[in-house]
């Protein structure tokens, strides 16, 4: 009877919360006030309402937040939620300065704190950093909510919140370290360069679980098809699997591996979840969040003892004020060296001060405090934490808003305001065009009708002048060609959704081609400019060069690095279509966008010629993949033609459906047919990008005239590579002992003078590449590069000893070619 009693008690507080924090929810939005801030006042309320008449608020007048409850069922969903919906290409843009806050300004934070409070307080310096630690771990839930609601730029959003994540997992291994140094009363050289040690491991080893449990469930999603409740569980398994595995089994950072199993999952991951089962999957940790925030912050509001506050209030100010004071160090004093670093981006002034006023404290730094256990100064920094998270949401958490206000972040840019105007315009005269077909159906008098027209019209009058006036005092020619070249952006983003919906693009592709064009966009926006490297990811391109280097060098997974290269070959090819069909798409709808927008015919010439020059360049892509890999292109064409036609069969039969023509359930299931086909014919089929061997003995002259009996055993020696555009094949001043034989494509041979490297070569089919390695193994001279996506045989040093026994003429006729050419000046 008691566990049952013990049970219904849990469930009542959790439903009473819950229906409190809703109504405060629908309130904080009448008031426009910070939610998880007048979650902690309703807090405070209820746990003082309860002190005055315990029998009004039974039981929570005795129920106590836990911190495992926080640690190990709350945090696990806020940092899954946060990270997942976190665009990692964007994160990686800022990872200097976001790490650079977290690790070592966390460590100077803390180093600050303790240093200050050790100085003013009878707390001894070692116990002192203990509390620096916990009060360094930022939780700005209520400023990214804000954030969200004033449409404040993309990229100070992603550094709040992208700095919060890893500086939560760094406060709690170090306050976990720095806490087992003070029990043991003593520091010295040994103990710091451990601690030093225990923090790297923890902190990265928890990313390298997250990332393998991550590849894992990836791995399994990608087999899962359509089915939204095993997809969503697995996310959720992988939340906290992640973290308690982490945590509990091996003993690394439990926050770390939640964190990199979400960024994961978030961007590689992605594309194997269901794309109809996105939308249920967002709703889903949604949703989660919202409720963990709201139990979180309501408990947190009634563990707050105002009575011991008020009787510490001597010490908490100086709690208060050496956290202001380290928090500025690190915003104002390293984020701008950060910046001033090769390769990152200045960080503005603006987004500094907010930085610096929006580091609130919350959840988790209440949460280390109170598992702090039998050390003792144990209460003193609950209630010293208290007081600062208590300040932190009442102070900066009230008046952020006033402060994003004043810096004039709240404000759109211009190219936005004027899309808002245009808009207004646009609806009004829609309505007024559209009043004699709504007078029709609503069947209401003329009276009513006129009304509606002189008010409608009033409205987009008013509109229009509003828009004119603000195209004649802010727009130039150049401000004009960025605002039409961003809703150019905009119809080729619309395009790619559609193609993604239809299945004509991969979620890899789409989400590439939408992150660029939203740098470029934000570039625009901000800064007026494109920005001078393509956003398609040069990290990207790095990435995948060095990691099929480092597996081909192993050699022991030759079919997987050839898998690698085939799809990305067949990715380039997708990239290529994409570019061509929506440039396409924008320039088809160019003239109704410079209407609506009553652009100068200079501006739409120049953007028509921009767009003409970029669809030209995509389609001579696609022409190269044609011509070098017909099989593949002819496969690709035939692919795309059968979805289309699938997705008129499906149009056809949801209009039947909706006029009532065929049943639901037969609807129904000739639907989840044809679905099924389209999910079939997705992407592309690499195997055409699979050559026969014969076909380059026929382009290799010396080859030709080969005995029949030699033909098998030298094509056995032969392996074939796909090189995908822009990629080397070798380096100059590497060693590889493999002799490349080109059957398709064509190679640029790259030799560097000074800082650039000069084109000495172009080779192509029948060609031969690495000729110096293959002979004598010493280091090439020059750099062979792929100008178009190609097809190459591999022959490596290894295979001589077979040839020799059985191919020997095959052997003495490409040795005899090998080394003539090696001769010529300008063959490598």
């Amino acid at each position: 009877m008691e566990h049952t009693s013990a049970v219904i008690d849990l469930v009542s507080v959790v439903t009473t919360l819950l229906l409190i924090a809703a109504a405060v929810l629908a309130l904080s939005k009448r008031l426009k006030l910070p939610f998880t801030v007048m979650l902690v006042v309703v807090g405070i309320a209820m746990s003082e309402l309860a002190k005055a008449a315990p029998a009004l608020l039974p039981p929570l007048v005795d129920f106590h937040i836990s911190p495992d409850v926080i640690l190990f069922v709350f945090l696990p969903t806020l940092i899954f939620e946060s990270s997942l919906h976190l665009d990692a290409r964007e994160l990686r843009r800022n990872l200097l300065p976001v790490l650079t806050m977290a690790v070592p300004g966390l460590l100077i934070s803390t180093l600050i704190i303790g240093a200050l409070i050790a100085a003013v307080t009878p707390i001894d310096f070692s116990a002192a950093l203990v509390l620096g630690a916990i009060l360094s771990a930022t939780d700005p839930v209520a400023v990214i909510s804000l954030f969200k609601q004033l449409g404040a730029p993309r990229r100070l959003t992603i550094l709040v919140e992208g700095e919060s994540l890893f500086n939560d997992a760094t406060a709690i291994v170090a306050s976990q370290i720095l806490l087992a140094i003070a029990v043991a009363g003593y520091v010295s050289t040994q103990t710091i360069v451990a601690g030093v040690g225990d923090f790297l491991l923890v902190f990265f080893g928890g990313a390298v679980v997250g990332w393998v449990m991550a590849v894992a469930v990836g791995f399994v999603l990608g087999k899962v098809e359509e089915d939204a409740l095993i997809e969503i569980s697995l996310t959720t398994i992988l939340a906290y699997f992640s973290f308690l595995i982490a945590e509990h089994v091996l003993h690394v950072s439990g926050v770390m591996a939640t964190v990199a199993a979400a960024l994961t999952i978030g961007g590689w991951g992605h594309s194997k979840i269901s794309h109809s089962v996105n939308e249920y999957l967002e709703h889903f940790w949604e949703y989660l969040a919202f409720v963990a925030n709201a139990l979180i912050f309501l408990l947190v509001g009634l563990e707050i003892d105002l009575g011991a506050l008020a009787d510490s209030w001597s010490m908490l100010v100086w709690v208060i004020l050496a956290m202001l004071l380290a928090r500025a160090v690190v915003v104002f004093g390293m984020v701008p060296l950060v910046g001033k670093l090769p390769g990152s981006e200045h960080i503005d002034r603006r987004y500094q001060a907010v930085m610096y006023w929006g580091g609130l404290r919350g959840a988790i730094a209440l949460a280390i405090a109170l598992s702090l256990g039998e050390f003792r100064w144990a209460d003193t920094f609950v209630v010293l934490v208290t007081g600062a998270v208590l300040f932190t949401l009442l102070v900066p958490g009230l008046t952020i808003e006033k402060l994003i206000r004043s810096l004039g972040l709240h404000l759109p840019p211009l190219a936005d305001r004027l899309a808002e105007a245009e808009a207004r315009m646009g609806a009004r005269q829609s309505a007024v065009t559209d009043l004699p077909e709504i007078q029709k159906n609503a069947n209401f008098s003329s009276r009513t009708a006129t009304r509606l027209r002189t008010h409608y019209q009033l409205g987009a009058d008013e509109a229009e002048e509003y828009f004119d006036n603000q195209r004649r005092q802010e727009l130039d020619d150049e401000q004009e060609h960025n605002l039409l070249l961003l809703k150019c952006f905009s119809v080729q983003k619309a395009f790619y959704r559609q193609m993604l919906g239809e299945g004509h693009l991969s979620e890899p592709t789409y989400r590439n081609l939408v992150y660029a064009l939203n740098v470029e966009g934000d570039a625009l926006r901000y800064h007026g400019e494109l920005p001078r490297v393509p956003p398609r990811s040069q990290f990207g391109k790095w990435w995948r060069n060095s990691w099929m280097r480092l597996v081909e060098r192993t050699g022991w997974f030759d079919d997987y690095a050839e898998s690698i290269r085939s799809h990305s070959t067949a990715q380039d090819y997708e990239y290529a279509w994409a570019g061509y069909h929506g440039c396409m798409r924008v320039l088809s709808s160019i003239d109704s966008l410079s209407r609506h927008s009553k652009a100068r015919n200079k501006v739409v010439s120049e953007l028509r010629s921009l767009f003409q020059r970029w669809a030209q360049g995509a389609r001579r892509k696609l022409e190269i993949v044609a011509e070098e890999f017909p099989e593949f292109y002819d496969a690709s064409q035939q692919r795309l033609a059968e979805r289309m036609m699938l997705h008129s069969q499906r149009q056809f039969v949801v209009s039947q459906r909706k006029s009532g023509a065929i049943p639901n359930s037969v609807a129904g299931l000739l639907i989840e047919e044809i679905d099924s086909e389209i999910r079939r014919l997705r992407g592309y089929d690499t195997a055409e990008l699979t050559l026969d061997p014969r076909e380059m003995l026929r382009k290799v002259p010396v080859l030709t005239d080969l005995p029949e009996s030699e033909v098998p055993d030298i094509l056995r020696c032969l392996r074939q590579r796909t090189i995908p555009a822009r990629q080397d094949l070798i380096q100059e001043g590497s060693k590889d002992d493999s002799l490349y034989i080109i059957a398709r494509g064509k190679v640029r041979v790259l030799r560097r003078k000074g800082d650039e490297e000069i084109e000495v070569d172009l080779l192509g089919p029948g060609d031969f590449v690495g000729r110096g390695g293959f002979l004598g193994g010493g280091p090439h001279a020059a750099t062979s590069r792929a100008l178009t996506p190609c097809a190459v045989y591999e022959l490596r040093r290894s295979d001589i000893v077979e040839l020799q026994s059985r191919c020997p003429t095959a052997l003495a006729a490409l040795e005899s070619v090998v080394k003539g050419r090696s001769a010529a000046p300008k063959k490598t």
